[in-house]
């Protein structure tokens, strides 16, 4: 096998442990909340919300440290460490209790951060200024079925329930661990560079674990935090800081709000649970079709990037508009015997599902900001 075909090989096997790791924290991130709603527990008080809110603060500022931890304990050691951290999380909703629901959501937080900055790593490593656009595109694509297949499985194992038992809660998250735990198995099939070509030297391509010069991990731990710092502070970084916000609120909203929403409406009868996967379904599909459509868009537009992130912010506006005129204000929050509100419109799945597949254009703002012009 040539080198690049192992340098692709690397990416394949990336995207697959993606993919496998976020069927299972995906799906979970959407369901969430609603079997938090339904738990019959006196003794838990937690709340998917206030979790989300966690693992994203904490997300957000352990970014500054990542880099350091990478540059110490490696990029393939790091995935793999992240992925049992992901893993743990998924667990505790077999049995949950509000302490170690909110702890785990503390480490999950810390651990996004690591596995995230080690799949960037990798994805560069195996990649040139000829490749990385394709490479961008096959991880995404790969991630992106996560929300296909969790959520299939959610569609069906919940089809006709207007509660969620012990039983059904315990059967989908310890399958949920389980396809967590293998994605996360999978990275250990990841070539690490030396063995790719064996004395091939690449500087620009080096990351600073794999250095095997003799200086001190500590130091180069503390050039990477410095790096981040210094990275974080530039004009290019600032203007970016504002879209990455944006897309932010998006991911919240459609990974753990959205979904709770469609669970309460009471108007969806029997099939309100089981449409919780069913908009996942849809949501998974649209950002992999975006993701190509908008990827073809741009290469063929003489005008670059911008006017198709311009098509995707008004898509996106639209989506949310129809959202807001089909969903009850109290959905987010309704208790376990659900809402019988309605909005400006009378919810109905069809409209639903093309709010959902607006939200396509998720995939258009990660892969434009990923690619460069």
């Amino acid at each position: 096998m040539s080198p690049e075909s192992k340098k692709l090989f690397n990416i394949i096997i990336l995207g697959v442990s993606f993919m496998f790791i976020f069927t299972a924290f995906q799906t979970c991130g959407n369901i969430a909340q609603t079997v938090i709603t339904n738990l019959n527990s006196t003794d838990f008080h937690g709340s998917g919300y206030t979790s989300m809110s966690i693992i994203y603060g904490v997300f957000s500022a352990s970014n500054l440290l990542s880099p350091s931890v990478v540059a110490i304990v490696k990029p393939q050691l790091s995935m793999v460490v992240g992925g049992v951290f992901y893993s743990l999380y998924i667990a505790v909703f077999i049995q949950p209790t509000t302490w170690t629901f909110y702890t785990a959501s503390v480490f999950i937080g810390i651990a996004a951060a690591v596995l995230w900055t080690a799949q960037g790593n990798c994805l560069t490593v195996n990649s040139d200024e000829n490749t990385i656009g394709r490479n961008s595109g096959v991880f995404w694509a790969l991630l992106q079925s996560s929300l296909f297949f969790g959520n299939l499985y959610v569609y069906f194992a919940w089809q006709g329930k207007t509660h969620i038992s012990e039983s059904d809660r315990r059967t989908v998250f310890i399958a949920l661990t389980v396809i967590s735990l293998v994605g996360t198995v999978l990275f250990f099939l990841i070539r690490k560079q030396e063995d790719i070509k064996a004395g091939e030297e690449n500087p620009a391509n080096e990351i600073p674990g794999d250095s095997s010069s003799a200086q001190n991990k500590m130091t180069r731990a503390l050039a990477a935090f410095k790096k981040s710092i210094k990275l974080s502070f530039t004009q290019e970084m600032m203007l970016l800081s504002v879209t990455t916000a944006y897309t932010g609120l998006e991911l919240t909203f459609f990974s753990g709000v959205y979904g709770t929403c469609i669970g309460a409406v009471n108007r969806f009868g029997s099939e309100a649970k089981s449409l919780i996967g069913l908009s996942g379904i849809f949501i998974g599909v649209g950002e992999i079709l975006g993701g190509g459509i908008f990827g073809l868009l741009s290469k063929k537009s003489r005008f670059g990037r911008n006017p198709v992130v311009m098509l995707g912010i008004v898509v996106h506006f639209l989506a949310f508009y129809l959202i807001f005129l089909n969903m009850p204000n109290d959905a987010p929050i309704a208790p376990m015997e659900g809402t019988d509100d309605t909005a400006y419109m009378i919810p109905r799945f069809c409209e639903l599902t093309m709010c959902v597949y607006q939200l396509l254009v998720s995939a258009l703002w990660v892969l434009r900001l990923q690619v460069p012009k």
